[in-house]
């Protein structure tokens, strides 16, 4: 005969039934770590989008997505160092959707907007755009890499090139001031901005600023001098203001002025380098006979 076993009290059993269940724990990544990469994900569909939507002849909305894409694109970085959620992985998918949101996508936008007027020639501008886009980002890439001499203090406020977004905007400008062009009324100005020597010229100079070794400014850790606070402030005011009530118009303007910043930047960084090259200097100090006594 088997023992019997001693039953529980009434306290153990409610015990036991109350008792809180362990949930099954599960390898992997959390949700937070995921929202940077989706955040990528959306800016890349954005892309695709713009070019079917230009496919379809709505080159407004085609470029919308690309200012969309270029905002996500601005918001995603910062959003991973936030969360600590930055990888090697994260990288090469934020520059994937970079080629194909920022090189791809406005290469072909302009293209069926105007260039195919060209015919075969038209095409050698946006495949030379797009190219170029392709190596400065290339050449991003291979700066994040272990084991590369680490760069001067002052040279991580600038970025080698004009970066991705930047120089789609530049490369859209011509279709930014016809479709504002074309809200005012005036038609007619609109043939000019569609010339495709006009838009090939500016496709073949963006291209080469791409590529360029130029020092341009990034504004991750730009810091602005407290007198120029308020100017700054009242500026993205009326920028902001611009946007809402005529868009075209604020980012052609947009990509002018980047333009207008080159020279400045470059002058600040040779005057940056110049100040940290003269504290490298050995300071060489003469000595002096002494008067006989």
């Amino acid at each position: 005969m088997r023992p019997e076993l001693p039953r529980q009290g009434p306290i153990r059993r409610l015990r036991r039934r109350f008792r809180p269940r362990t949930r099954p724990r599960f390898d992997g990544l959390s949700f937070n770590r995921l929202i940077p990469n989706l955040m990528t994900m959306l800016g890349l569909c954005a892309g695709l989008v713009a070019i079917r939507a230009a496919m379809e002849d709505r080159f407004a909305m085609a470029a919308a997505l690309i200012v969309a894409a270029a905002v996500i694109d601005g918001l995603d970085g910062r959003l991973a160092r936030l969360l600590k959620a930055t990888s090697r992985f994260g990288a090469e998918f934020d520059s994937l959707s970079d080629f194909l949101c920022f090189g791809v996508a406005p290469a072909l936008i302009l293209y069926l907007w105007t260039m195919q007027d060209a015919r075969g020639i038209g095409f050698v501008p946006c495949l030379l755009f797009a190219v170029c886009m392709a190596l400065r980002l290339a050449r991003f890439n291979a700066t994040i890499d272990v084991g590369l001499t680490p760069k001067p203090a002052y040279a991580y406020n600038f970025f080698t090139g004009v970066p991705a977004p930047a120089g789609a905007a530049v490369a859209l400008f011509p279709l930014f001031a016809g479709l504002a062009i074309n809200d005012w009324g005036q038609g007619a100005w609109v043939h000019l901005l569609r010339n495709p020597i006009l838009v090939g010229l500016v496709l073949t100079v963006t291209a080469g600023l791409l590529v360029s070794t130029l020092p341009t400014w990034s504004f991750k850790n730009f810091k602005i001098p407290r007198a120029a606070v308020l100017p700054v402030l009242l500026g993205a005011g009326l920028f902001l203001a611009l946007l809402l009530s005529e868009p075209w118009a604020a980012l052609a303007a947009l990509g002018l002025l980047y333009i207008g910043m080159l020279p400045f930047s470059v002058r600040s960084y040779q005057r940056l380098k110049r100040e940290a090259e003269s504290l490298l200097e050995p300071v060489v100090v003469s000595e002096t006979p002494r008067p006989p006594a």
